[in-house]
């Protein structure tokens, strides 16, 4: 199984996260920013890390992520999905 986090670069704008700061700061919270992010559980049938890693990039450039606009990030979860 791998965790995929698709963020927006920096300096793009994120308008779901201004809002959000806005909200926030409006129910009293002291927030100096919010930034949106998805998150991505993907359970593959590999038995290595490094495969599954390199499967999780190659989605990531053909699917979840724009690489214009956004950066992203891969952890591996061993043990679990059948990655050892």
């Amino acid at each position: 199984m791998v965790r995929v986090e698709v963020k927006l670069k920096k300096g793009h704008f994120d308008p779901e996260g201004d809002v959000t700061t806005k909200s926030l700061r409006d129910l009293g919270f002291p927030v100096s920013g919010v930034r949106v992010s998805k998150v991505y559980t993907v359970e593959l049938e590999v038995n290595d890390k490094e495969r599954a890693m390199s499967l999780a990039r190659e989605m990531c450039r053909k699917l979840l992520a724009n690489p214009t606009k956004d950066d992203f990030f891969i952890e591996v979860l061993a043990g679990e999905g059948g990655v050892n």
